[in-house]
């Protein structure tokens, strides 16, 4: 089995189709974080190794801090709002914080981001409001996407945030093609690609790969090897030793790096940013972490995972990590996380409020954004629906 066969959202994987794994369902052991050649900046103690340190000025740190807790809690939340049937679906980033702030805080202003479906704190973080976030997840008329997909399927143009989509790996070759376009255009962007390990066992992979390797295409390939696609865990996912040495075929340079390292990911991402930037074309990014929940609301990873898999991965929880810095290196307090913990639950509670009264798209809606101007048999359309008879609770009546 490998995730290239089906859209991971459309079922729970508790079926118990995958084949049982061959070391025990760990998928991806916390001391592979410290094989060779597995870039790390942050030391155990909090400090940071002065060969690999980016430089991250004292408010860039806390500023991130304070978005992966932000990030924690958003996650915590809209699980029980899904669970009390608020919600319809919700796919999460627990342990992931740190891969995903890192490299999106890494890049650009101008650069791009293609989004596999855990990044919406990338989005947050690129200035999308919290609100339209929620609203999104609850498919209302203040929707960006006009409630067509389901929940955590976003986008956000201003923030130069591209679309989620279901299947797996579109979005690899959407990046590439869209980097190729930038360079053709000698507009000076790079692009940033997220997917998961079991990603790279779909085609658009493999051409998004090898397109970009060929053109130089100035794209930032990231894996997120969390160590599970879905049920099915890394050793049953590909043979070879690691994924960033799949870009050998392609020409492509491979970085692993520690994902639950907040500075390392920065590092790397920074400068395969700049390798990009000098028209030296694309990298692979393996960053190792964690996926610390199911794959998504839908999921019950107790069926393919022991209960203790998660216990040596508490250790190396990259929130954590990040606040034993802040505590040796900027004398950080509990009151501060206590007043972070505030704010996010008054900001939170005050957007599900709104969203939550916030009525369905209109029906019209569903005819817009597609033609620049609507041909007269949508019209025809559109007006047989307005005066027909409608289902009770929908299309805001």
């Amino acid at each position: 089995m490998s995730t290239a066969t089906h859209t991971e959202h459309n079922k729970p994987s508790a079926g118990g189709s995958a084949p049982a794994p061959t070391n025990s369902g760990q998928g991806l052991r916390p001391e592979d974080l410290n094989s060779d050649g597995v870039l790390k900046v942050l030391r155990d103690d909090g400090s940071l190794d002065p060969a690999t340190d980016p430089g991250l000025g004292s408010d860039e740190v806390i500023a991130l801090y304070k978005a992966m807790v932000r990030t924690r809690m958003l996650d915590e939340r809209l699980v029980t709002l899904q669970r009390q049937g608020r919600i319809g679906f919700h796919i999460g980033s627990l342990g992931e914080e740190a891969c995903i702030l890192g490299s999106t805080a890494a890049m650009r202003d101008k650069d791009w981001i293609f989004p596999c479906y855990r990044e919406f704190s990338a989005m947050l973080w690129r200035g999308m409001p919290l609100q339209r976030y929620i609203d999104n997840m609850f498919g209302n008329a203040n929707d960006l996407v006009k409630g067509r997909q389901m929940p955590d399927h976003y986008t956000y143009r201003e923030g130069r945030f591209g679309s989620v989509s279901s299947p797996i790996g579109t979005q690899i070759v959407q990046a590439a093609g869209f980097a190729w376009a930038a360079k053709m255009k000698k507009e000076d962007l790079a692009v940033l690609v997220y997917f998961g390990d079991g990603a790279t066992s779909s085609s658009d992979f493999h051409n998004g790969m090898n397109f970009a390797g060929v053109f130089k295409a100035p794209v930032v390939f990231l894996c997120r090897n969390n160590g599970w696609a879905i049920s099915v865990p890394t050793e049953r996912q590909t043979a070879s030793a690691t994924f960033a040495e799949k870009g050998v075929a392609y020409g492509i340079p491979g970085v692993r790096v520690d994902g639950n390292d907040l500075f390392a990911v920065i590092k790397a991402t920074r400068d395969a940013t700049a390798r990009a930037a000098r028209g030296e074309g694309p990298t692979i990014i393996e960053a190792l972490t964690y996926r610390m929940s199911g794959h998504s609301t839908s999921d019950d990873p107790k069926a393919y995972r022991p209960d203790n898999t998660l216990d040596p991965w508490k250790q190396l929880d990259p929130i954590q990590r990040v606040r034993r810095h802040l505590v040796l290196a900027h004398g950080w307090k509990d009151e501060q996380d206590k007043q972070i913990e505030t704010e996010t639950d008054a900001e939170l509670r005050a957007c599900v409020a709104v969203a939550e009264k916030t009525p369905a798209p209109s029906l019209e809606s569903m005819f817009e954004d597609v033609f620049a101007e609507l041909p007269w048999h949508l019209k025809e359309q559109r007006d047989e629906l307005l005066k027909g008879p409608r289902a009770k609770g929908h299309g805001g009546h």
